[in-house]
């Protein structure tokens, strides 16, 4: 479905070539609202070409520090820069380097694809000549050609999303910013949309600075910041980050879990606990651990069966709980994603 190609086309940008500096550089960045503090000396960059994820729960930081970065909030305190403009002194610089898909809905739903294009070509003042051929590449991009002309309130969810992105890469944004970008879409949808986010950073090697507070949607970003009550607790790649929280767990159960466990400590030196019927123990390396675990039990227990065994691997839910106390509010988040796509369904009505 997503085949690429290479063949020169008039209306690629030209790709960014890496810089030894990063495209955008946050130090000691504050957002206070009246006594409220939303982001609290917070610092952090992000590499040119990156996949840069803010993953944490409602009223952590996230949107407000995304919309900072874009120039929709001035800071408190602190200094920004993206693209190597300041966003203070040099706004307009910057919104010409960033591209915007908002958490809701922004598409005119009267208006048809190629409509909504050509008025934010408009908008940013894209070149009348070169209009045309944008409005072709991006609509190529993102699977859209053959929909082009039909209205948009008849998209479904996952077509509105991949239209915006389409939108935000008119101007030739070298960042884009995607806040809670699969936000009320089904599973099937929201991988769809991360392959043509994927294609994006591939083909043009564009920066891409989302949110999210789907666990499943973070192990996408090249690097995680898990920001909680305007604070980053941790900022790393999801392996390293998972790497925190400890080793794999395995369990198993056998024709007689006391021998194994006795087997377990005695011949591995680990400790092996019995709860519900069931063995638990702590491996550094499970998927190498087990096949030496399954080849040697036979020789060591002859009457020993292994009936059933599962890896657990360290999740970006077991950080959050690590770092934090508590799991990641999902149901408070499951009311939101409902409340928006209830709205989503009401304008493509």
């Amino acid at each position: 479905m997503l085949e690429q190609n290479n063949a020169p086309n008039p209306a690629l940008p030209t790709p960014v070539q890496p810089v030894s500096s990063p495209i955008i550089e946050v130090a000691h960045l504050v957002k206070r609202y009246g006594p409220l503090t939303a982001v609290d000396n917070i610092s952090f960059e992000v590499h040119e070409g990156e996949i840069f994820g803010f993953l944490g729960p409602n009223g952590a930081g996230k949107s407000t520090t995304i919309k900072t970065l874009c120039t929709l909030v001035k800071p408190s305190e602190g200094q920004v820069k993206v693209a190597g403009f300041d966003i203070m002194g040099q706004s307009d610089a910057v919104r010409q380097q960033i591209g915007i898909i908002f958490q809701d809905p922004t598409l005119d739903s009267g208006l048809t694809a190629v409509e909504n294009l050509e008025f934010h070509c408009m908008m940013y003042h894209v070149p009348r000549p070169e209009r045309s051929d944008r409005i072709k590449y991006v609509l190529d991009l993102m699977d859209l050609d053959a929909h082009k002309d039909r209205l948009v309130k008849t998209y479904s969810g996952g077509m509105r999303r991949r239209l915006e992105i389409a939108r935000g890469l008119l101007h030739r944004p070298r960042i884009l910013f995607l806040d809670e970008p699969t936000v009320g879409l089904d599973p099937q949808t929201r991988n769809y949309i991360w392959q043509y986010v994927r294609r994006l950073r591939e083909i043009h090697k564009t920066t891409i600075f989302m949110t999210t507070h789907y666990m499943d949607e973070a192990e996408h970003c090249d690097r995680i910041a898990i920001i909680d009550h305007g604070v980053i607790v941790a900022l790393d790649t999801p392996a390293a980050l998972k790497r925190m929280v400890g080793e794999d767990q395995l369990e198993l159960t056998t024709s007689d879990n006391t021998l194994a466990a006795r087997i377990i400590e005695d011949y591995y030196k680990l400790s092996a606990t019995e709860r519900d019927d069931r063995l638990t123990l702590q491996v550094a390396e499970a998927d190498r651990f087990v096949p030496a675990l399954l080849g040697e039990l036979p020789r060591l227990a002859s009457n020993l069966v292994v009936n059933t065994l599962q890896i657990r691997k360290p999740t970006l839910e077991d950080v959050f709980l690590k770092l934090t106390g508590r799991l990641i509010r999902e149901e408070d988040e499951g009311k939101k994603d409902e409340r928006r796509l209830n709205l989503r369904k009401r304008r493509r009505l």
